[in-house]
């Protein structure tokens, strides 16, 4: 792909990693229209934690998940649930993914993830500064909170992982030290680790300021416009059908997120994506509303303290394109805060929230051009964490469409099968 003068980009997705292509895109030079079938940011970058954490490189797929998963997969208050049902592709995602959790391909999936992460943690604070993006950034680091002593410790070969691969250390506190740090923590814990580095912010305020920044770079954005399928010529796309009738382009960006596997005939590639649903619960803050954000592994529960409310997110639930909200899973998210925190949540819930997040099983990222047309650039699958990703993956987008030299390497996030 290389760039011409006045060349048209579409790009199709109003999420966290549309509007950082559509971005880059226009800081490079091109003509942008960005399509989203709903509002923009209405999506899975609406209402998660919003952490931006280099610490989490390490994917799903470990030593050990599936064995943890198991013990706990038909307990009531597992935070996984998978929905009983006939799904072979399901079923075929869940083993590829059992297969990944050994030492080797957790490497690989981690030094995968990295860059984008680490790119990306340096992409926002500039961002923020040159462009006045309102999003309540906070640089407060991120804490790994812990009930008892032996999951506590249970971290430590983790931690020695990412040290030795990666120069990616966090500081063991003991409950003295980490109520010294974060006096919000309940008495009874045993302690956490914590990563000094990481950052969060408020999603829908950071996609709220996308919008208003793609509007003052001329970015034509049309929200309420459903895509329906590329029209072709040869190996190019040169338009895209929507309800009000074709738009023709020269490049295109296919970035939707989980429904990504809607679109694998017309790319002419697997997608493997299952959505696996999380959930988010908002309050106003609480009177002790702590100032660091912290995970709860042992519940699979985070806590987010934003400057304008208070958020706890998480679960994953596998059922497929499923678009109701279980009460059950929204109740494990106040129920896996409580024996952490003096003031676990607000008195009353402002928003309760579930998106679909587009999960891989080897949890690396696709952003590559499709096999079918070369002028299709596919940036999907980025897990959980496609707002810790966003802007490191919309730059190499617009680099690789311009035909630039790319900031991070761009091999390892393609297709399967090319």
């Amino acid at each position: 792909m290389t760039a011409r003068s006045n060349s048209h980009v579409v790009v199709i997705g109003g999420g966290v990693i549309g509007a950082s292509s559509a971005y880059f895109l226009r800081k490079a030079g091109f003509r942008v229209t960005l399509l989203e079938k709903d509002t923009l940011g209405s999506g899975c970058s609406h209402g998660n934690c919003g952490l931006v954490c280099p610490s989490d490189a390490l994917p799903l797929a470990s030593p050990g998940a599936v064995w943890s998963t198991l013990k706990t997969l038909f307990k009531r208050h597992n935070p996984l649930y998978i929905k009983p049902r006939i799904s072979p592709r399901l079923w075929l995602w869940l083993a590829k993914f059992a297969l990944r959790c050994n030492e080797k391909h957790m490497l690989q999936s981690a030094a995968a993830r990295m860059p984008l992460l680490e790119s990306s943690l340096d992409l926002y604070q500039s961002l923020i500064a040159t462009e006045q993006i309102e999003c309540e950034w906070q640089k407060n680091g991120l804490l790994y909170v812990y009930k008892d002593q032996a999951a506590m410790d249970g971290y430590q070969p983790t931690d020695e992982f990412l040290s030795r691969h990666f120069s990616l250390s966090a500081k063991r506190l003991d409950s003295c030290a980490l109520y010294e740090l974060e006096p919000a923590v309940a008495d009874d814990v045993a302690g956490g680790w914590f990563y000094e580095d990481d950052a969060h912010l408020r999603p829908d305020k950071l996609m709220s300021e996308w919008k208003r920044v793609l509007q003052h770079y001329d970015v034509d954005i049309r929200e309420s416009t459903e895509v329906f399928k590329f029209k072709r010529k040869g190996l190019k796309a040169n338009g895209v059908l929507t309800r009000d009738g074709v738009i023709e382009a020269d490049q295109f960006v296919l970035a939707v997120g989980a429904i990504s596997p809607r679109w694998e005939k017309e790319i002419g590639s697997d997608i493997p994506i299952q959505p696996g649903k999380g959930y988010s619960l908002t309050f106003p803050k609480p009177q002790y509303s702590p100032r660091i954000p912290m995970i709860f592994p042992q519940h699979r529960v985070a806590m987010t303290p934003m400057m304008s409310g208070y958020r706890l997110g998480s679960t994953m639930e596998f059922s497929g394109y499923d678009t109701t909200i279980n009460r059950r899973r929204i109740e494990l998210l106040k129920a896996g805060a409580e024996p952490y925190l003096r003031e676990p949540y607000g008195d009353h819930v402002v928003e309760q929230w579930y998106g679909w997040r587009p999960m891989i099983y080897h949890g690396i990222p696709i952003i590559d051009t499709s096999p079918r047309m070369d002028n299709v650039l596919v940036a999907t699958g980025h897990n959980m964490l496609g707002l810790s990703m966003g802007p490191a993956t919309g730059k190499l987008v617009s680099e690789i469409i311009s035909g630039e030299p790319t900031h991070v390497s761009a091999t390892p996030y393609q297709l399967l099968g090319k």
